[in-house]
């Protein structure tokens, strides 16, 4: 079995495999200030919640966007799972050539997906992914990796509104029945999910017309498939890429 560890600044998610099936995903709040051992406790109840024992995981990678854990989760393979994971950084072979102008910019979740892209739907490609930032990745007829765009995440965005606007409140982010809404929560809900929509519609036309018609979009992270459903312009979308693109690179550095 593989185990798969994306550590994003709000959540890390795990995966397991069993050769080439997902059995197993779970989602953690991301905590800068939790030792390995808290996270390795948490790790094997979770498994064995699921019927996964650590003595039958046999490799590991890592991709992180938080410098401060990617040494913890080392250590929590090392210590529960007594494996030496890979950690995807711009050392490791990807089969991805990157085209950015400073390659050790780009954050690792971005180049597993990029290769897992390569393997299930080829270029040209746009990865809208869902996370903390709301990120689009470009990636070449070729597979390479040309670079994206950066925009708030849905949540920072909504959050801002929220401590800003002193006769605002929280609201859940979902789309309301109309885009005109007659209350206050609605209005909001409106002006922050489907505004987010037009996002994306605006970003993925742009892309298209700088790599070509044929295009493919796929749509990853927590509000994918809320998203896909207000919106035509996203025809894959795929919860798990990052998980699939950490197996791609780990079996691509054990040969």
């Amino acid at each position: 079995m593989f185990l798969a560890v994306d550590i994003g600044n709000t959540n890390i998610t795990l995966g397991v495999y069993d050769r080439d099936r997902l059995t197993a995903t779970w989602r953690l709040a991301t905590v800068h200030d939790r030792m390995s051992d808290e996270y390795g406790i948490t790790l094997l109840h979770l498994m064995e919640h699921r019927g996964v024992a650590a003595g039958e995981v046999s490799g590991a990678a890592i991709a992180s966007v938080v410098p401060a854990l990617t040494g913890v989760f080392r250590r929590v393979c090392a210590d529960y799972l007594n494996l030496d994971a890979l950690v995807i950084d711009p050392g490791v072979k990807t089969g991805v050539k990157v085209r950015y102008e400073n390659p050790r910019e780009v954050g690792a979740d971005r180049i597993v997906d990029c290769a897992a892209v390569q393997v299930k739907y080829g270029g040209p490609a746009c990865v809208v992914d869902f996370g903390t930032a709301t990120t689009f990745d470009a990636i070449s007829r070729e597979g390479d990796y040309l670079g994206g765009a950066i925009a708030p995440g849905i949540g920072i965005a909504a959050e801002a509104l929220f401590s800003r606007a002193s006769r605002l409140y929280r609201v859940e982010i979902a789309p309301p029945q109309k885009a005109i809404g007659a209350n206050t929560v609605n209005a909001m809900q409106s002006g922050i999910f489907f505004g987010y929509v037009g996002l994306v519609e605006g970003l993925v036309a742009r892309f298209r017309r700088e790599l070509g018609d044929d295009m493919k979009v796929i749509a990853t992270g927590g509000l994918a498939e809320a998203v896909a459903r207000e919106t035509s312009v996203i025809q894959h979308v795929d919860p798990w890429l990052t998980l699939e693109g950490l197996k791609i690179v780990y079996e691509m550095n054990r040969k």
